[in-house]
């Protein structure tokens, strides 16, 4: 069968495919801890699986519109007026499959063939092929110091083909999360050269310390007119495997992402549309006991970085950390890194390369504190072992 030249250029997601070969390896009898995928290790809170169950239970569960269903627009509106600072309506809203697939609603929304989106370094491994997919050339703008956004860097970066700027805060796979002087400036970056703002915002409530994410609508008026905000219920509720998001922006926004699913995927999940209304309407408490729960993980991770003499940016969000593991790299990079220690060590994190940074590789932190110890013991050994005699 010939296939297509679009889809013989996409690759497999590098998270997703490491997460398959620890789960396979483990099932085959190795003792793999896997810090390679970035899903809470939490149950989705009691409220969610009460309104799951209950829609499976009523027998509810025929199509609702692609625009998703009126009571989770509302709803997701609603979160957002309260949680943004700024007023938002359902017809701002398009109810998504997932936060990736609002991601990809956009992107097709807003990019035609050819033109430049700017991406600043670190990024989600998906957004590079997400623009390519939409018809869009990737511009990797790598980072300043401590994985900040340069700036500077990204000012100059603009060309007459630039269309879009992508922001990630909390940052995947860096836990870099943007100061409010930050958020300000890429916005107006944005309004100054008629971009398209692009925030992706599906870590926005796992913030540890300093001031909480700002999303870049409530900087003013111009700011939001040219936003699109991507979110879902994947990382903050636990439901992953219930796939759910939205896209947020300008109606004729959502209302272009809508005709896009319409024809390629049809009405969102039924039941999880359910769910996730439950979470945004009665605030669960599990929230901020697993967000407790990561911030000490978080801790216990970066004192071992740090005894291993790994240079690691200190991250105030997310639950990833993101180490510089340069002195230690072969001609094979962070991928070849992260092939040995799987293999001598049994144990799974994704290579800086997935993310446009090779010097790097990425650990979650989601998972048990007594798990993470025993990954640090296996990366010490493998590092002790790697590094060069003095």
């Amino acid at each position: 069968m010939k296939l297509s030249r679009l889809v013989e250029g996409i690759q497999l997601s590098v998270t997703l495919a490491l997460d398959a070969r620890a789960k396979r390896l483990a099932a085959e009898g190795r003792d793999v801890i896997n810090m390679a995928v970035g899903e809470p290790d939490f149950p989705a809170p009691e409220a969610v699986q009460d309104a799951a169950t209950a829609r499976v239970q009523s027998g509810d569960v025929r199509y609702t519109p692609a625009a998703g269903a009126p009571f989770l627009r509302e709803a997701i509106a609603a979160h957002l007026t309260e949680t943004r600072g700024v007023d938002y309506a359902p017809e701002n809203v398009a109810v998504c499959h997932s936060c990736k697939h609002a991601l990809s609603g956009v992107l097709l929304a807003t990019v035609e063939p050819g033109d430049e989106v700017l991406i600043p370094l670190p990024a989600w491994v998906s957004y590079f092929e997400l623009v390519r997919i939409a018809g869009g050339v990737p511009v990797e703008i790598p980072p300043a110091a401590g994985c900040r956004p340069d700036l500077d860097a990204l000012a100059r970066a603009v060309t007459p083909r630039t269309r879009v700027l992508m922001v990630n805060s909390p940052c995947n796979p860096s836990g870099y999360v943007l100061t409010h002087a930050e958020t300000e400036a890429l916005a107006r970056l944005a309004v100054e050269h008629d971009l398209t703002l692009i925030s992706d915002e599906i870590y926005r409530r796992l913030v540890y310390e300093g001031e909480p994410a700002k999303s870049p609508v409530s900087v003013g008026p111009d700011a939001r007119a040219r936003t699109a905000i991507v979110d879902g219920a994947s990382k903050a509720f636990a439901m992953t495997g219930y796939r759910i998001g939205f896209a947020a922006g300008p109606p004729e926004l959502a209302a272009a992402v809508t005709r896009l699913h319409s024809q390629m995927t049809g009405s969102p999940n039924t039941v999880s549309q359910a769910a996730y209304a439950a979470a945004l309407r009665e605030e669960p408490p599990e929230v901020e006991t697993m967000r407790r729960e990561f911030a000490e993980r978080r801790e216990i991770l970066l004192a071992g970085l740090e005894g291993l003499g790994l240079e690691t940016p200190r991250p105030r969000g997310a639950f990833y950390v993101f180490p510089n593991v340069a002195p230690l790299l072969d001609e094979r990079g962070s991928v070849g890194f992260c092939e040995d220690l799987l293999e001598e060590q049994n144990l799974a994190i994704v290579p800086g390369s997935a993310f446009g940074m090779d010097a790097h590789v990425r650990l979650s932190y989601s998972l048990p504190k007594d798990l993470i110890q025993a990954a640090l013991s296996r990366l010490e050994a493998f590092v002790l072992a790697r590094r060069p005699s003095s």
